[in-house]
């Protein structure tokens, strides 16, 4: 017999189918920098920040959020579906309203976990191999971080947080990355989850700055089932799907 949180998550999935501590401050992996340099302009939103337009999510990230939804995983606290392999972030109100989705940046190697102790490295002494973001649910707060900046702490202890996206090191192109229509090159962090400027202060800062929320990470290496277990029909196919408003 299943209950009726269940029972509402599975009948809305079949209809779409047919139709921080008091310690000196971290600071946030990739938040190290400065904010852009004088004379570079921060990229116009893409049209995915728009949030009066549906989102299109992969099957994961629908099966993830529509779960949320009908169970209420998220309590009475806004929260945010990142899917790092379409490198996209997706925002709810606490009522499942849609308020807006974004391209992200990610950290630059694949990985659901955190290497134990990261967090209190300096970013030169994480190698190319440890610079994942994690998978998971997070309960997440905005708060300080060290020179002076306020970023959405995901995992403090780990210093993962998601925050504006910094563009000190040219080379990085984040910007462009950002800004490119395929997420293949939005790998590029230490970790962190960068958005662009205007997203964050738009919808992310407004949302979160006087609550929590709760932060989903979909895996890219382990199982959707293992990750998230009390999600049911955990393994869906890869096409993507809208979800509905």
């Amino acid at each position: 017999m299943i209950g009726r949180a269940a029972a509402l998550w599975f009948a809305l999935n079949i209809g779409l189918a047919s139709a921080g501590a008091a310690q000196p401050l971290p600071a946030a992996a990739d938040a190290q920098s400065p904010a852009p340099a004088t004379g570079e302009a921060e990229p116009a939103v893409p049209a995915d920040d728009a949030a009066d337009q549906p989102p299109q999510l992969s099957a994961a990230a629908n099966l993830l959020t529509n779960w949320v939804i009908a169970t209420h995983d998220n309590g009475d606290m806004p929260f945010m579906v990142i899917d790092k392999d379409a490198a996209e972030v997706f925002v709810y109100g606490a009522d499942g309203q849609a308020l807006g989705h974004a391209p992200v940046l990610v950290g630059s190697a694949k990985g659901d976990d955190s290497v134990p102790g990261v967090g209190d490295r300096e970013l030169s002494n994480i190698p190319p191999e440890d610079r994942t973001t994690p998978a998971g649910r997070f309960v997440a707060k905005i708060g300080p971080a060290s020179g002076h900046k306020r970023v959405l702490w995901v995992d403090y202890a780990d210093a993962v947080s998601l925050h504006p996206v910094i563009t000190a090191n040219k080379e990085e192109q984040r910007l462009q990355r950002l800004e490119s229509p395929t997420p293949e090159d939005n790998r590029i962090t230490y970790g962190c989850i960068n958005v662009s400027r205007t997203f964050y202060h738009k919808v992310v800062e407004p949302l979160l700055k006087d609550t929590s929320g709760i932060v989903y990470i979909l895996p890219d290496t382990r199982p959707l089932k293992e990750v998230f277990a009390a999600v049911p029909f955990a393994d869906p196919p890869g096409q993507a799907v809208a979800i509905a408003q």
